[in-house]
């Protein structure tokens, strides 16, 4: 099997419609030992989750805003199993000024918490995690791409950016211990996140209509699931720095298909006729 033997940290799993979950579900069926992380008032949650998942799969204590639960979470993975092969790493958050159009009036304040718990922790985990990958690993983050602009993102979207350059320094540092850091880019997924982000409906029937492989909000998550399995295994010893799409091509296209004009002689899908190209 895929993972077999290997030894996985999940953060992110809250319920079963969590992205997260479907890796963790992906990632024992192919073999791995896992454990989870939550915290706080959620943490409930995420042990009902891991109930649904398997007899034994634990969690463990994890809020990214405490400095102290990062050598805590080294210590417990320590005493567990001595090493870890992989990580996904699936923790976003952005207060809701933040977000929806509101740009140029944010506060630092929200600023700052949103690239805190959203990009910044990845560095902290990775840093966590780095005595423990004796025999190189994985780590993956979940990510949707910002290297444009999106109307509806605001904040969320510069830390997703940052999250990105992040991933390329971590590969950087961490290249010569055998350990890879990619990300992976998704489309849009109807998660328990999503219905925080204002406009999500608009957007993701929108995607759609200009993925050339299509795409479904409420049905892709398997395929995002089976891309974060594939990366946390030995299948890609040399892919670090990347960011891995799973959006159904969407990334690859400028724009979506343009009915052609009337009594133009094109393909019915670009607009141009044949004598343009």
């Amino acid at each position: 099997m895929l993972l077999q033997g290997k030894k996985l940290l999940i953060t992110g799993v809250l319920t079963p419609q969590s992205l997260a979950y479907g890796v963790a579900e992906h990632a024992l069926q192919q073999g791995a030992e896992i454990v989870l992380t939550g915290f706080g008032r959620a943490k409930s949650l995420t042990e009902r989750s891991a109930k649904r998942l398997k007899a034994g799969v634990d969690v463990l204590e994890l809020d990214v805003t405490n400095p102290a639960h990062f050598p805590a979470l080294t210590e417990a993975l320590r005493q567990r199993w001595g090493r870890v092969d992989g990580v996904l790493h699936s923790i976003a958050y952005a207060p809701e000024d933040a977000l929806g159009g509101n740009f140029l009036h944010t506060p630092w304040e929200s600023v700052q918490t949103a690239f805190r718990i959203s990009a910044f922790s990845l560095k902290e985990l990775s840093v966590a995690v780095m005595p423990l990958m004796t025999e190189g690993g994985s780590i993956v983050t979940l990510d949707f791409d910002n290297r444009v602009a999106w109307p509806i993102y605001d904040w969320m979207g510069v830390c997703k950016a940052a999250l990105e350059a992040t991933v390329r320094y971590l590969a950087r540092d961490l290249g010569p211990k055998k350990i890879r850091v990619n990300a992976l880019a998704a489309g849009p997924l109807a998660t328990v996140a999503a219905k925080g982000i204002p406009g999500f409906k608009t957007l993701e029937k929108a995607w759609g209509a200009q993925a050339p492989l299509g795409w479904d909000a409420r049905t892709s998550h398997d395929m995002v699931a089976r891309t974060a399995c594939a990366l946390l295994s030995d299948w890609l010893p040399s892919t670090t720095g990347e960011m891995v799409h799973v959006d159904g091509g969407y990334h690859a296209i400028g724009a979506p298909p343009v009915p052609p004009e009337e009594g133009e002689q094109g393909d019915g899908k670009s607009g141009i006729p044949p004598s343009a190209g």
